[in-house]
């Protein structure tokens, strides 16, 4: 940015065709053209913000900003594809290679920044001096109904801007300092400073916040007339005919605007002069053959005339020669008035027969006339006639319908007036034919019909019912589907439910065998005691045994009746023992706990 020129400037659109159209204030910075620097106090505009006199909400002049953008970035070779349909909704993408193009006119080098573009826009807009703002938010959505129009004048604002400071460095030279311009005109107004004091005074006056400037427009006018020598006459004149002109365009447009579709009236039209070119080519043809048979008459007219001028001449002759006889001798008043009577009923038979004649000839073209007329009658009835055989395909002889019939009519009039007739032997019987055997064709298609009809009538009546029976079975599966999911649903709810209860009875089965493996160790345990007090009651039965045989061995002397009693109480000790250990270990210890175990689960299925 520090390497560019500034260039500040505002374009006023014009509100009404009264107005006046564009006032610009430029300065531009490192050109001493204006006599001061580039902080030209246009360009500043304080914290207040000014109210945008253009009109964005009019659709005319938006499309008037679209268009000369448009057209300029074309003639300025703008790299990418543009036209106007593109530029009425833009993306942001397309609006940033726009102002990155547009700008670069001003400073070649620029490259807009890859992010916050939101900011670097606004920012340059206002650098340049364009005295509206632009918000960050209206970047985000550049395309938008509500926000191209502001962005689409600002871009017209900057190509107004470039088109000036291409001006100031095309023509540099004229835009020096003002004691340097040298050279008045006539009236001693100097051309450039003229056009930068209206241009000054203007932008000052809108700065102000005035919409129009009659009085400088009406001052820098009356200047411009003396310095051009300005006819008001000429102007005058000019000033009508563009009123006239522009009155031609409004009724030109009007009449374009109410016509529903020029193209398609048009087309009617050549469609129409078509056929009547046709026409007129056909009856060019029956004329032509007309003139023909007119010539062939006219050569044998004239045939008859030579022969009667020949006649004439010959009568001429003779006329002279009885006059010269009439001449050279005496005749008497007889003779004369007999002559001059002769004379006189003479030429009143040439004059009946130049009547006749002219009877004759007025009839004859009379006769052509209607010769013509009942000519063309023919033509157009037999070219209906055609039309209708083609449309019934009829004609030609390989036609559909035809059956190798030839229904053609061949118009020929040198043939005589019984040139039709013998269509009619060639035509009438076997059309007959084919009109009876379409009638029956007609009457079997017609019964077809009725019985189809009725077919369709059954079938209707049986579609009716069959939708009542679909409307039926449908309300039936909706009943059923509501059920089925009703079910389901209990069905999923029992699951659940079941689940649950599965999970109750897996805790409290680990519960159960957790118990039923500590008391089957307690019963173990109890086993094993009673194993070892078994054996030590064995050890003291053995070992009270083996004293008392070492007793009854040492007292068998003296105790021999006292012998059978201890062994026959030892014996029943002994079998009482037995009995007990037997009963001991046939005793189950783990059926008590199998017994609970099945009460658990049957108090647990119960549940």
């Amino acid at each position: 940015m520090a390497e560019c020129e500034k260039v500040t400037g505002v374009t006023k659109p014009p509100g009404s065709p009264s107005e006046p159209v564009y006032t610009f204030s430029m300065s531009v910075a490192g050109v001493s053209g204006l006599g001061g620097s580039g902080s030209s106090p246009y360009r500043v505009f304080g914290t207040e913000k000014i109210k945008d006199p253009r009109p964005l909400h009019d659709k005319a002049f938006i499309q008037q900003c679209i268009k000369k953008l448009c057209e300029f970035l074309v003639e300025n070779g703008y790299p990418h594809k543009v036209s106007m349909q593109s530029l009425q909704s833009p993306s942001v993408k397309d609006f940033l290679k726009i102002f990155t193009f547009t700008y670069k006119f001003f400073c070649p080098s620029y490259e807009l920044p890859g992010s916050k573009f939101e900011e670097e826009i606004p920012k340059v807009f206002k650098d340049l001096g364009y005295p509206f703002p632009l918000s960050k938010s209206s970047m985000y959505t550049v395309g938008a109904p509500h926000t191209w129009p502001q962005i689409v004048a600002a871009l017209d604002w900057l190509i107004e801007c470039v088109k000036l400071y291409n001006a100031l460095r095309e023509n540099a030279a004229a835009f020096d300092a003002r004691p340097g311009w040298g050279g008045g005109t006539d009236g001693g107004i100097v051309h450039h400073e003229l056009f930068l004091d209206y241009c000054l005074k203007c932008y000052d006056l809108f700065m102000k916040g005035r919409d129009t400037f009659e009085e400088v427009d009406a001052e820098v006018q009356a200047k411009l007339k003396d310095l051009f020598c300005v006819d008001e006459v000429q102007l005058e004149s000019l000033a009508a005919e563009n009123k006239r002109l522009q009155e031609e365009i409004a009724k030109v447009e009007k009449e374009k605007e109410s016509e529903p579709d020029c193209r398609v009236t048009l087309q009617n039209v050549k469609s129409s002069l078509e056929a009547d070119v046709q026409k007129y080519q056909a009856y060019l043809a029956s004329m032509e053959s007309h003139l023909a048979l007119l010539h062939q008459k006219l050569g044998s007219l004239n045939d008859e005339a030579e022969t009667a001028e020949t006649e004439v001449e010959a009568m001429k002759q003779e006329n002279a020669r009885l006059r010269h006889i009439l001449d050279n001798q005496k005749h008497l008043a007889v003779d004369i008035e007999r002559i001059k009577h002769e004379r006189t009923e003479l030429q009143e038979t040439i004059n009946k027969l130049t009547k006749e004649l002219k009877a004759e000839e007025h009839q004859l073209w009379n006769e052509e006339l209607k010769y013509a007329r009942h000519k063309e009658a023919i033509e157009t009835q037999l070219a209906e006639y055609h039309k209708l055989a083609r449309k019934l395909k009829l004609i030609p002889l390989s036609a559909e319908n035809s059956k190798g019939h030839d229904f053609e009519i061949k118009f020929n009039p040198e043939a005589g007036p019984n040139c039709l007739v013998k269509y009619r032997t060639q035509i009438k019987v076997p059309l007959m034919e084919i009109i009876n055997e379409t009638e029956e064709e007609i009457l079997k298609a017609t019964q077809r019909k009725m019985s189809l009809e009725d077919t369709l009538e059954q079938v209707i009546v049986i579609l009716k019912d069959k939708k009542c029976s679909m409307k039926m079975l449908t309300e039936e599966a909706e009943e059923l589907d509501d059920l089925f999911q009703q079910k389901l649903k209990e069905i999923e709810e029992e699951e659940q439910r079941c689940a649950n209860e599965r999970e109750l009875l897996k805790k409290h089965k680990q519960l159960l065998e957790s118990g039923v493996y500590e008391g089957l160790s307690e019963a173990t345990n109890e086993l094993h005691e009673i194993q070892r007090q078994y054996q030590v009651v064995l050890q003291t039965t053995t070992e009270g045994m083996r004293k008392i045989t070492a007793d009854l061995s040492h007292l068998m002397e003296t105790a021999a009746t006292h012998i059978a009693s201890v062994k026959k109480y030892l014996g029943e000790q002994n079998v009482k023992i037995q009995k007990e250990y037997e009963e001991f270990t046939s005793e189950d210890l783990l059926s008590d706990l199998a017994t609970i175990l099945d009460c658990y689960k049957k108090k647990a299925e119960s549940l």
